[in-house]
């Protein structure tokens, strides 16, 4: 993707970035002694390779390996933009970032979670590859294949291991309470769908059903479709629509997604640097355009599930019950880099259809339900029980 995305001067301080790694190291054909040549066009390069130089020369320990060097450096020209959306995201986060995404991804099917210890613990999907291999809830990940897996490590890095093409076989070595040697078990790479949707009919309410959005991905409208249609089977006549704690996702999609709710009009209005206003209308044929409607929100709610929020609120669809939202109402551009990694720039800005700001603002709900950690600890909604209570009249 080309395009002009800072000014001169900065575009020239990150390609330099790029290539800031020991004397030795070379990209391309471009070795630093090259650079260091064009940079007398510029007295900042000359400034910046007076100090490497210094930093080569004296360090007292050992140096880190060109890589980790060049994303540093990626990073602190990323940081003078003051934007914490425009940011450098490594190969492995990247990966996980895209299948997040498409919304599947080539797995074993379980749960990972740290424990305070730092270990990894498995907790199987049902009817996954893993629970078909034997892996039980509570195992504790010792190895990926021949790689052993430490409490240093990320969450993201043990998704990588595990995580491969499909048809792929992946051994894991596991500890198991009350066994007292550790266990390996070969597990066979399956497709993994993440719903982003679920859904029911709410409890003593015959004719009310309910959908979360969790994120949205490449399958999110399908399955908002499926959701529907499934609940209108089931007699839903009234609908709550939980998008608390969503953080957005494909802009596309959550589009796709207002629209089922709408007639007509605009779903949001974009903003570029030297463009003109881009509006991106409601897609006909939405299959709840009449059914009454609340919504949930919270502080997660952020991104393209503010986009559908604020939709929703300023077309007088339903009521937004709950939190005021994040206020993350920016587009990102992501620009995939060679070796796997992705810069995500800040292009744009969204605004609701009434043209209210979302950037660093967020949605005020209609009916503000506050849901605090008692709440949470007595297994309690506040905020689902105004809706139903909205949707009932009562």
């Amino acid at each position: 993707m080309t395009r002009k995305l800072f000014s001169f001067r900065v575009v020239i301080f990150i390609a330099i970035a790029i290539f800031v790694v020991s004397g030795s190291y070379w990209m391309g054909t471009l070795s630093r002694s090259t650079w260091c040549q064009s940079s007398t066009k510029v007295p900042e390069f000359k400034i910046f390779w007076e100090a490497w130089s210094l930093v080569e020369k004296n360090f007292y320990g050992e140096l880190p390996p060109p890589k980790t060097m060049t994303y540093a450096a990626l990073r602190g020209a990323l940081s003078a933009l003051n934007d914490p959306y425009t940011t450098f995201v490594e190969p492995q986060p990247r990966q996980l970032e895209k299948d997040d995404l498409h919304g599947s991804f080539g797995g074993i099917g379980v749960w990972l979670s740290q424990a305070q210890d730092g270990s990894f613990v498995l907790s199987p999907m049902r009817e996954g590859p893993a629970i078909r291999a034997g892996i039980q809830d509570g195992d504790v990940l010792l190895g990926v294949d021949d790689t052993p897996i430490t409490p240093e490590m990320s969450l993201s890095d043990v998704q990588v291991l595990i995580r491969g093409p499909l048809g792929s076989e992946v051994r894991l070595t596991i500890r198991r309470e009350g066994i007292p040697e550790p266990l390996i078990l070969t597990v066979v790479r399956e497709e993994i769908a993440i719903p982003s949707v679920t859904w029911r009919m709410v409890e003593d309410q015959p004719d009310m059903g309910y959908i979360k959005i969790t994120r949205f991905t490449e399958r999110t409208p399908q399955e908002l479709k499926e959701a529907l249609a499934d609940l209108r089977d089931q007699g839903m006549v009234r609908l709550v629509l939980d998008l608390r704690d969503n953080g957005g996702g494909l802009l596309t999609e959550a589009t796709q997604v207002a629209s089922q709710f709408l007639n007509e009009g605009v779903v949001l209005y974009e903003r570029r640097r030297n463009a003109e206003e881009k509006a991106y209308p409601v897609q006909k044929g939405g299959m709840a355009r009449d059914v009454p409607l609340a919504v949930l929100i919270n502080g997660g709610t952020a991104s393209a599930a503010e986009i559908v929020a604020g939709a929703l609120q300023d077309h007088e669809r339903g009521p937004l019950i709950g939190e005021r939202t994040f206020g993350k109402g920016s587009v990102q551009l992501i620009y995939d880099l060679s070796d796997g990694s992705s810069l995500h720039v800040t292009s744009a800005q969204w605004f609701t259809p009434n043209r209210h700001q979302i950037n660093g603002q967020g949605l005020a709900p209609d009916i503000e339900v506050p849901l605090t950690d008692e709440d949470r600890t007595q297994g309690r909604d506040p905020q689902l029980e105004r809706a139903i209570a909205y949707l009932t009249g009562s």
